[in-house]
């Protein structure tokens, strides 16, 4: 018996399913709900491509293929979770695509049209899914509740990309799944916390609130400004594990402060890992590709997975380019978290490292620096050409 529910999202391309994902989590992290959302879909969107500019969006989103290896992880990390799931999905699905919905529990179906919805609801029904809500998507006109009870149905609106979900059927929707993750938090917090592999244990919601870090709802809103305290206040070389929702760039800094001694972290899909090491030399046939430009004092190197998933135990053959020392390094992509990390690690020898985020525009966060002008938490212009 599964112990955590993975709730799919699905329906028809353009409907708003992204932003609607977006929404939920963005509603369920405000009650303290638990949970995680998997973009079971390589299109190359994330939270970031609702809380940045949208033309940037339009300029950086890749769209990927899901291949039957692809597939095949995704399928994996779903079974494996370790807590609660959203599960984003793309709206056409291929039938070997279809292997992800047999790891999932329930859905959530959004569609436009008739049609979409006789076809989406066979194929939710072909796999055993048990829907939680039933909802109607159009961009205008009110949002309401035609049926409650057992099944949510309803119409809601205004599911455009940069925007977020509102009214009397979102507001349900949420209340529903959280009812589906009803799990003690503090539970789940300290059931992960126990199993970590170092002394120090880094909690980020902790010490986002023990620095004074904003937050809104339950979600802690680190800006790079907040990064000289926190290497301030956590000691340096010292084994560290580090657990919650922080940005890329955080995560970056830490795994330099932590250097040479172990980092953990954790991982919703993987549980507690390390981050692996990546070879330099000059990548080819590689699941891990970089395009280098070069500044006037610095390198920049933009990562892509072309197969838009990269597996932890394919990192053996991941090959990334030297650099010079004595230039900044600024690096970008869409990348997993334990990616960012070793690339950290990789690239510490830079004269100063810094990890570029969308949510900033063109700037990136300097976490690592061997000259006093340029410390960790400023911002660096980066390439137009992301």
């Amino acid at each position: 018996m599964e112990l955590f529910p993975a709730v799919l999202i699905g329906g028809p391309p353009h409907v708003g399913k992204s932003v609607l994902a977006y929404s939920l989590t963005h509603a369920l992290r405000e009650r303290g709900v638990q949970h995680y959302v998997l973009r079971a879909y390589p299109d190359g969107e994330g939270d970031w491509a609702n809380e940045s500019d949208q033309k940037l969006v339009r300029r950086i989103r890749v769209k990927g293929q899901g291949t039957p290896h692809w597939v095949s992880r995704i399928c994996r990390d779903i079974a494996a979770r370790h807590l609660p799931l959203i599960v984003d999905v793309g709206g056409c699905p291929t039938p070997d695509q279809e292997r992800i919905f047999d790891h999932c529990t329930h859905a959530i179906l959004l569609t436009n049209d008739a049609t979409a919805h006789r076809d989406w609801e066979a194929m939710l029904a072909r796999h055993g899914l048990i829907v939680v809500a039933d909802l109607h998507s159009q961009l205008h006109g009110p949002s309401l509740v035609t049926d409650a009870d057992p099944l949510l149905r309803g119409v809601i609106t205004g599911l455009e990309r940069g925007a977020t979900a509102t009214g009397p059927a979102f507001d349900a929707l949420v209340e529903r799944v959280a009812r589906l993750f009803a799990y003690d938090p503090a539970e789940l917090r300290r059931a992960h916390l126990t199993t970590a592999p170092a002394e120090t244990t880094v909690d980020l919601d902790r010490l986002a609130h023990t620095l004074s870090v904003p937050f809104a709802g339950e979600k802690a809103l680190w800006a790079p400004h907040h990064l000289p305290a926190v290497l301030d206040y956590l000691p340096e070389n010292t084994p560290l594990a580090i657990y919650g929702r922080g940005p890329n760039w955080l995560y970056a800094a830490l795994a330099c402060l932590a250097f040479p001694a172990p980092l953990h972290q954790f991982d919703v899909r993987l549980g507690w890992i390390t981050p692996p090491t990546l070879l330099l030399g000059s990548p080819s046939d590689t699941p891990l590709q970089a395009h280098q430009q070069s500044g006037a004092n610095y390198t920049q190197l933009t990562f892509t997975i072309p197969t838009a998933y990269l597996d932890y135990s394919e990192t053996p053959t991941v090959t990334v380019p030297p650099i010079q020392p004595e230039q900044g390094l600024i690096l970008s992509g869409k990348l997993p978290l334990w990616l960012w990390t070793a690339l950290a690690i990789t690239y510490r020898n830079a004269l100063w490292l810094a990890v570029y985020q969308p949510q900033l525009g063109n700037q990136a966060v300097v976490v690592f620096s061997r000259i006093p002008r340029i410390l960790p938490g400023h911002l660096v212009a980066t390439s137009e050409n992301l």
